[in-house]
């Protein structure tokens, strides 16, 4: 299995907290990717690498980024053996391909023709999460359907359902709707998504499909990654594999909390997320 991080985004909400934060402690990280933020004892991203390879989930890991930070991964990536960086050329937020596109990017640009990780590069799990069991929950579906994917699950509460997809799913957790940040009287499900999908090699030939689709749609349209699983679920079997939460980084109080809690509550980094 291969893993794509999709860290091409710009970070505007938390660059500009940042910026207006009085107190001057979080100067350090003006014009700092958000994967690349320091977490805990290593940066954001690394938590996802280091994982990936000590658990034998993926065998190599594929970072999109932008051109703005295409040096700084760079330079991160060269502690790494089995991490290779891509950039999707674009220099500003409202030149952005679009998380889609950068995915569809990776793929063809690395030939990717296995299943395929695909991680939202400014999200971590809690310490109950096991990509061991993630891809114990994978192989199974597989082995009943070769075309079968797989998202995470959370359970948010009722006023949060506006900042997420929500999925919809039968009694065997399969998905059969996901609505995109649905007010709460619109759906009875609390199940957030967040970005973290195991695609079948078979649902990569989607993604030209999908691209082609929505070529004429706005870019919030075809932005998040959420945007291609929607449109999938209708095409291939996705099922859900359920967690308790996760720890979002958009803007600078969620960076703060997720720092917290790896530098204080995090019991064993050494197994964390294995």
């Amino acid at each position: 299995m291969k893993a794509v991080i999709l860290a091409a985004g710009y970070g505007t909400r938390l660059q500009g907290d940042v910026a207006a934060d009085p107190s001057g402690r979080f100067a350090h990280l003006v014009g700092t990717a958000k994967p690349l933020l320091p977490v805990g004892r290593c940066a954001l991203i690394s938590h996802w690498v280091r994982s990936l390879s000590a658990s034998g989930c993926a065998d190599c890991v594929y970072v999109v980024t932008n051109a703005l930070y295409s040096a700084a991964f760079e330079e991160w990536a060269s502690q790494f053996t089995n991490v290779k960086i891509l950039s999707d050329q674009t220099t500003s937020n409202e030149g952005r391909l679009g998380a889609v596109a950068c995915l569809q990017l990776a793929v063809k640009h690395f030939k990717i023709e296995d299943h395929l990780l695909v991680i939202g590069g400014d999200t971590l799990f809690k310490e109950d999460f096991s990509l061991r069991k993630v891809q114990e929950r994978f192989s199974e579906l597989q082995a009943k359907c070769e075309d079968s994917c797989l998202l995470l699950s959370y359970q948010c509460k009722e006023e949060e359902t506006q900042k997420y997809g929500i999925l919809e799913v039968d009694s065997d957790l399969r998905v059969f709707c996901m609505k995109e940040k649905p007010h709460p009287a619109e759906t009875t499900s609390r199940r957030a998504c967040p970005c973290f999908y195991l695609l079948s090699k078979k649902s990569l030939t989607l993604l030209d499909n999908f691209i082609e689709e929505k070529k004429e749609a706005p870019i919030e349209a075809r932005d998040a990654p959420g945007n291609f699983v929607s449109w999938l679920i209708s095409r291939m079997p996705v099922y859900i594999h359920q967690i308790s939460g996760r720890f979002d980084v958009g803007n600078l109080s969620s960076y703060v909390e997720c720092d917290l809690y790896f530098r204080e509550k995090l019991q064993d980094v050494e197994t964390y997320m294995m």
